[in-house]
Formats: C-alpha cells, sequence, structure tokens
C-alpha cells in the first residue's frame, strides 16, 4: 500500500516536466498522510486542454457514494483491478492525476512476526530525482441542493519491487515522465497502452533507507521525518 509521503523541493520539478504550472506558496511537506489535503496534477476538461495542480482530499469517494467517509477506506487501488472495480472504474477511464512526490514511507516489521513494534523506511529514487504516483480523483456532491462539492483522490498501487518486497507487499504505481501525457489524457481510451505502465518501477533506479520513528506519527513534520533511527532523541512532537 501507500499511506505516507513526501512532497519536497522537487515538487516544482515535476509539476513543469508534466506542464503544468507551479502553484503559488507551494511548502515543502515531509509527512503527508490520508485524509489530508494534497497537490496532484489532473487535466482540465477534455484531453485537448490544459493541466491544472489542484488540492484534492487523500481518499477516493466514488460520485456515487452515500457519505464522503468512505474515502477513508479508498486511500489505495490496486492497479491490477481498478478498471473494473465499481469505486475506481470511472476515474481510471478518465480521470487520472499524478501525485509529484520525492518520496514515501512503508513499515517493516522489527523481530519477525512475534513482535518488536516496526521500522520505517523511506524509499526514493536514485540521486533523490522525485517522481510521480499515479493516481485517480472523483468529484462528489452532498445532499441537497447546498451540499458541499468534494474532491479526492486515491493512490494505485502494484506488486513490490526487488527494492519493496523485504518491506511490504505492494508498492504505489510510479508513471515515468515519457508517460506522464498519456496516464493524464482522460480522452485517451488506448487502454492496452495505458495497461502497460501499471506495473512495478525498475528496483535498479530506487532504494531505501531506515529512518527516525519521528514519522510515525501524523502530528509530526519537517526534516526529523528522514533522519537516521539514531537521531530519535534529537527530536519532539510540534
Amino acid at each position: 500500500m501507500c499511506g505516507r509521503f513526501a512532497q519536497l523541493n522537487g515538487f516544482s520539478e515535476v509539476v513543469m516536466t508534466a506542464g503544468a504550472r507551479i502553484p503559488l506558496g507551494f511548502l515543502p511537506r515531509f509527512n503527508i498522510a490520508p485524509s489530508q489535503v494534497v497537490s496532484v496534477i489532473r487535466r482540465v476538461g477534455g484531453g485537448g486542454d490544459g493541466l491544472e495542480v489542484a488540492s484534492l482530499g487523500w481518499g477516493l469517494v466514488p460520485a456515487w457514494a452515500e457519505s464522503a467517509d468512505i474515502g477513508g477506506r479508498l486511500i489505495n487501488a490496486r492497479a491490477e483491478t481498478a478498471a473494473q472495480k465499481p469505486s475506481f472504474r470511472s476515474a481510471f477511464k478518465s480521470r487520472r492525476c499524478l501525485i509529484p512526490t520525492d518520496g514515501f514511507y512503508e513499515w517493516k516489521r522489527k523481530g519477525g512476526r512475534g513482535g518488536g513494534g516496526k521500522q520505517p523506511y523511506f524509499i526514493r529514487m536514485a540521486f533523490e530525482r522525485p517522481f510521480a504516483f499515479g493516481g485517480l480523483w472523483e468529484s462528489w456532491k452532498g445532499e441537497g441542493d447546498d451540499g458541499a462539492l468534494v474532491e479526492t483522490f486515491t493512490v494505485l498501487t502494484t506488486e513490490p519491487n526487488d527494492v519493496m518486497r523485504p518491506i511490504h507487499n505492494r508498492m504505489p504505481l510510479i508513471i515515468k515522465p515519457d508517460d506522464f501525457a498519456l496516464w493524464l489524457d482522460g480522452d485517451q481510451h488506448d487502454y492496452e497502452a495505458i495497461n502497460r505502465l501499471l506495473i512495478p518501477y525498475q528496483a535498479n533506479d530506487m532504494y531505501a533507507t531506515a529512518v527516525s520513528s519521528f514519522v510515525n506519527s501524523t502530528r509530526n513534520e519537517g526534516p526529523g521525518c528522514i533522519l537516521p533511527p539514531e537521531e530519535d532523541k534529537q527530536l519532539s512532537l510540534f
């Protein structure tokens, strides 16, 4: 799965590569968690229109949902089945998005199944290059004429590559820059081409490092989230 990630200085590079405008006032975030509002890249209108950076809630709420509460259970979607699942198939067809990131977190259990807690890892690209997850977005409107419009997204996941396999049995779908346009084109119905993107990213271009337990709490923010574990004692809660 993907339940925590960062948007740091590489955010602007991904946005520019995709062809969107960089929003004013962007601040780096080291500990993005589900239910929070996140900056994602999506196409405005049909396939010929431009791109925008939109602020969406993390946890997809399907248009047909009776309540927005369902979003808490839909922070991820399996890339292998999203095109068929009722919660995701409409968005998969025409509302795909990119989520810029500099790295994501995953937790590995210490000491086997018997216990020992979990060690957080920060997974990123070689040379600390920024990248982008493949995601889906949706609009949902509350009941009544004055019902609020809620826009949300989910992160697609795949089988793990060799970097992720020792840590977790899933990993986020990563879209290569050369495939940004194809992924974002809501009018693109070449599903054979799109399905070819739904694979684990190559392991030889990624690495994972153990980081401080400071990141465990969603209340914590800042560079302390990616410090080595031995620097735990120097950190304090925000």
